[in-house]
């Protein structure tokens, strides 16, 4: 491991010292304010403010977990759950409809954490985004309205980026006013028969070994190496490739006339690109939460239907929701292609299924 460390090492010193702009930055004029906003963020347990009766409630806590690599190796996680259930990667979904009142309370045990309702926009204090508010270090219970349907997802927003490759983020779907099983598709509301969801994730097991606050450090900042991010396993939905071929938690089973629903989210730092079989080939309806065609925000957008064979690309953080009406029977072939996020170097493909009986 400290080999490992090593080359590491000398390979983000080799990037420093390639010829690239520098952005300058004008002294800091208050130490103490711009300490404050980098990390020594405050920590507290405040009440809610303007806190409301909900019309649902979420809990989830902390947890340490971990998950086994196909070769035997255990790497460990960190995980919101639901206290109700056993732990599993990645988290718990969260499921509500829109134009719901929402308190999702945290239970932050180790250390501090917060939630970040990615996608939600809610009052500073709710938002999770602990640079402009605080970090909870026990329960502190988040409130926000559910304005928009769609496909989002939660995250703790500490030490972002180690945070969340570390495993501590889940799904968070928006069904229509008419609930789980319709979609909002430009102006009109559409029902479905069979939904995937689908978290395509890379894993650098070297990052899993950083501490908690890896690469923070005041006033003159820790070089944790996490600019160097270099994935040795490929999942699905905590599914590891080649498992997603036949896993029931990646494939999808339909009927011939039935429509599909699929959620895709970029959960990793590569950049991913998803293929249909073009007997399978999806309409895109709608993109990081927002249903294109639909006038109350996306009134110059509309549906886009993939040509044969075009691929799906999306970067970090990004979704899509995709809908699939196949026309024949058979077992059609879905890949996934992990990219180096600098170079573009093509480092793994995963496969599943869409089969039609």
């Amino acid at each position: 491991m400290a080999k490992k460390r090593l080359l590491r090492t000398e390979g983000i010193l080799a990037m420093a010292t390639r010829a690239i702009r520098t952005i300058r930055r004008d002294p800091i004029s208050d130490l103490a304010q711009f300490e404050a906003f980098a990390c020594n963020v405050p920590h507290a347990n405040p009440p809610t403010p303007d806190a409301k009766t909900p019309d649902v409630r979420v809990f989830r806590e902390f947890r340490n977990h971990e998950i086994v690599t196909p070769d035997g190796r255990r790497i460990p996680m960190w995980i919101f759950a639901d206290p109700q259930k056993p732990s599993s990667f990645p988290s718990e979904a969260m499921r509500f409809r829109e134009g719901q009142l929402v308190h999702s309370t945290a239970s932050l045990s180790v250390n501090t954490h917060t939630i970040h309702h990615h996608g939600i926009e809610p009052t500073p204090f709710n938002d999770g985004v602990g640079h402009t508010s605080f970090e909870p270090s026990g329960n502190y219970t988040y409130q926000f309205s559910t304005e928009v349907d769609g496909t989002y997802f939660y995250h703790c927003h500490k030490n972002t980026v180690l945070h969340f490759e570390m495993g501590l983020y889940g799904m968070l779907l928006i069904d229509p006013p008419e609930g789980e099983g319709f979609v909002r598709r430009a102006n009109a509301v559409v029902p479905y028969d069979v939904e995937a969801v689908w978290a395509v994730d890379d894993i650098d097991p070297l990052w899993h070994d950083f501490h908690h606050d890896a690469g923070f450090s005041c006033p003159n900042g820790e070089n944790a190496g996490l600019n160097d991010f270099r994935p040795e396993h490929f999942l699905i939905s905590g599914v590891f490739s080649p498992d997603t071929r036949e896993d029931p938690r990646v494939t999808v089973r339909a009927r011939l006339g039935q429509t599909i629903l699929i959620r895709l989210l970029n959960a990793g730092y590569t950049i991913q690109t998803t293929t249909f079989h073009p007997d399978v080939t999806p309409e895109i309806i709608a993109l990081d939460g927002r249903t294109l065609g639909d006038p109350r925000h996306s009134r110059y957008s509309r549906p886009r239907q993939l040509l044969a064979n075009q691929g799906i690309r999306l970067s970090s953080a990004q979704r899509v929701n995709l809908l699939i009406r196949p026309q024949k029977r058979g077992r059609f072939p879905v890949t996934f292609e992990y990219r180096q996020y600098v170079q573009g170097d093509l480092l793994h493909t995963a496969e599943t299924f869409i089969e039609v009986i």
